[in-house]
């Protein structure tokens, strides 16, 4: 799936249609007692985050979602009866927080006072006019600090019908974000010829965070994970690791707007190619790492690339399809290299030394530092994510469906890029601080990335790379 924003995504004009919860759901909602679950970790992390950036002044919207077609007139009553069924499917999404002091508590819905709203907003002719509306929309109606924080639109056209969803970021990862469009045609297909979906029953996500947290707060500041944390941080000058290049901003300054930039890198040939040569150190993953390793030292000088590699945590079965944020982090140090080789080498043993530090939620960890780590950016630090998609359901029918992976592009100081294998070759996409400096840097960083994937020797590229979730 392609990862993008609502204005590269093939928004086309339409009659517009969306679905919230229902006045009655809300309502029930409004009466729940205290879930005694609590909020994973990074759930708290995130909204805690949002709350201290909106007192600062500034709101930045956090929302993730996914756009997607279904072919020709659709049947709106199919389509909303699949919509809800999919939503009872993962308990997260109807499970919600609320405020007591500066504690955060949960409340979660039972599936039978869930229901949906539906309204025609009117018909759009212009699809710059729709894209302003939609962003508008989706930043109102999935508000980390609002609740309910996920909205649903279709816009309907004679011959096909775009699906739009979008989600506060505590409900979804990017996996979760992926599965979806084959999940909702599997729901909407079974409904309109009347067949019986089968298939596992699928793990709460809200059941996950209080098994999580429970292992979490297990933990003291004794604790060898801490340690190594502590140690980590502390060669980061006391900091979580940035991009380390210059990206034309100001020490102390207000919070930057960001611009993404997203496109193909290289095609399937070439894709394999480079897991091929990077396949006897770990796979794509490493590659990319060791590749980033050696950009960033010839673009910034700095004598060791340090960052903090997402991991998912779904580390028991019953959480493999599962919706959720379901991400850990694990931070690794990598010198520079001679050549690509040698950083292959040395990203593989980093993480094998330190990928277990991802199964504890690093705002446990920084909560047992110590030390003031007052959020003042929607990003802790920045991140270069990897991952190979093609096993996901449905994969080999995104390109035919206009899928998309969204995510809103609003402010912050960091670097955030993700690389999916897809089908037809690598897809590259980052959000930057909009400055001119930023802007160079993440080009010249991209071009290198691309150039060091197609520098992998040549006999590589005849052979071919079985696809592998990695």
């Amino acid at each position: 799936m392609r990862i993008s924003d609502i204005q590269r995504c093939e928004v086309r004009p339409g009659q517009l249609v969306e679905w919230t919860f229902s006045p009655a759901t809300i309502a029930a909602a409004a009466a729940l007692p205290p879930d005694p679950r609590p909020p994973a970790y990074i759930q708290e992390s995130h909204i805690r985050t949002a709350r201290s950036v909106r007192e600062d002044g500034l709101f930045v919207p956090t929302w993730l979602g996914t756009a997607f077609d279904l072919p020709g007139r659709t049947d709106l009553d199919a389509l909303e009866r699949a919509l809800r069924g999919w939503t009872l499917r993962h308990e997260t999404l109807r499970s919600g927080f609320r405020w007591a002091g500066d504690d955060m508590h949960r409340f979660t819905l039972d599936e039978n006072e869930v229901s949906l709203h539906r309204e025609v907003v009117g018909d759009f002719a212009d699809a710059a006019a729709l894209i302003r509306y939609l962003q508008d929309r989706f930043d109102a109606a999935a508000d980390a600090l609002g609740w309910p924080n996920l909205i649903y639109a279709a816009v309907v056209r004679e011959d096909s019908t775009s699906v739009y969803m979008a989600f506060d970021h505590t409900n979804v990862d990017a996996y979760s974000i992926h599965r979806i469009p084959d999940e909702i045609h599997e729901l909407y297909a079974a409904d309109v010829t009347g067949q019986p979906v089968s298939g596992p029953s699928v793990g709460s996500y809200v059941d996950f965070c209080e098994q999580e947290r429970a292992n979490a707060d297990g933990i003291d500041d004794t604790h060898a994970i801490v340690a190594r944390w502590r140690e980590f941080i502390s060669r980061c000058d006391g900091r979580l690791p940035e991009f380390p290049v210059d990206l034309g901003l100001q020490p102390g300054g207000v919070l930057p707007a960001q611009k993404l930039v997203c496109e193909p890198l290289v095609d399937a040939d070439a894709a394999a190619a480079f897991e091929a040569h990077c396949r006897p150190y770990g796979g794509s993953l490493v590659g990319i790492l060791a590749a980033t390793s050696l950009i960033v030292h010839e673009l910034g000088g700095q004598p060791v690339y340090r960052t903090v590699v997402p991991f998912h945590t779904r580390l028991k079965s019953e959480w493999s399809d599962s919706v959720g944020w379901y991400v850990g982090g694990a931070p690794i140090e990598v010198p520079a290299a001679r050549d690509f080789d040698g950083a292959l080498d040395m990203v593989r043993a980093e993480l094998r030394a330190n990928r277990s530090l991802a199964r504890i939620p690093l705002a446990r960890v920084l909560r047992l530092l110590g030390a003031d780590f007052r959020p003042t950016s929607p990003d802790m630090y920045s991140i270069i994510s990897y991952v190979d998609t093609r096993l996901i359901p449905g994969a080999a029918h995104w390109d035919q469906q206009k899928a998309y992976g969204l995510i809103r592009v609003s402010y912050g100081d960091q670097v955030c890029a993700w690389v999916n294998r897809l089908h037809e070759g690598l897809w590259f996409a980052c959000r930057y601080p909009d400055t001119d400096i930023a802007y160079k840097t993440v080009r010249r960083y991209a071009e290198g990335l691309r150039n060091l994937i197609l520098s992998v020797p040549a006999r590589e590229r005849s052979r071919v790379a079985e696809p592998a979730l990695t």
